[in-house]
């Protein structure tokens, strides 16, 4: 499997999280995307960066244990994933300015909190967009599809006010219509 940097993997638990998530979120349980991450490059190595709050295993990058923002091997990382996974392949490659411009902003918000109050604000299509014109942008703490989006945002990807309303199924639809991203491939 070829992966890009700035390309998107979109995982589809197989559990109650996962089905609350898909449902709050206007996707299928089990089909739908409870969880995206990007991919980026780190000292000639591409890595999956995600928020994460399962999982023990440390960040690739920083070595910390951390409930939120991290960098993760992608051959293990799908490998132990409990669920079905796919490649969201971007429309094109990023420029050389473009990469930088995200390995910056992705290593300088590592190790950030999970934000549990914005992932739920995210959820619903109405109510996403209601919460973003009452509480502005806030990436003192992330989840999933705002660091995503917050990342496209960075390198002129996503024209957005707000990241912190994205979540994983309405961003990747959204983006998949403007065609950003080309159509997702099942990789697990």
């Amino acid at each position: 499997m070829k992966y890009k940097c700035g390309d998107i993997l979109g995982f589809s638990g197989h559990g109650v999280v996962g089905d609350v998530i898909n449902l709050a979120t206007y996707g299928i349980p089990r089909r739908g995307l409870s969880h995206v991450g990007i991919l980026n490059e780190h000292k000639e190595n591409l890595y999956l960066f995600e928020t994460d709050v399962f999982s023990d295993i440390p960040c690739a990058i920083t070595g910390n244990k951390v409930n939120g923002t991290q960098a993760r091997q992608i051959d293990s990382t799908i490998e132990s994933y409990e669920g079905k996974i796919w490649h969201y392949p971007l429309y094109r490659s990023l420029e050389e300015y473009e990469i930088r411009k995200l390995h910056l902003f992705l290593i300088s918000t590592l190790g950030l909190d999970y934000d549990y109050i914005g992932a739920f604000r995210a959820a619903g299509v109405g109510f996403s967009w209601i919460e973003s014109l009452l509480y502005e942008e806030n990436l003192d703490s992330i989840f999933c599809s705002e660091w995503v989006a917050a990342s496209y945002k960075v390198i002129g990807l996503l024209p957005t006010d707000n990241a912190s309303k994205w979540s994983p199924n309405k961003l990747t639809r959204h983006l998949r219509r403007q065609g950003t991203l080309l159509e997702p491939i099942r990789i697990k």
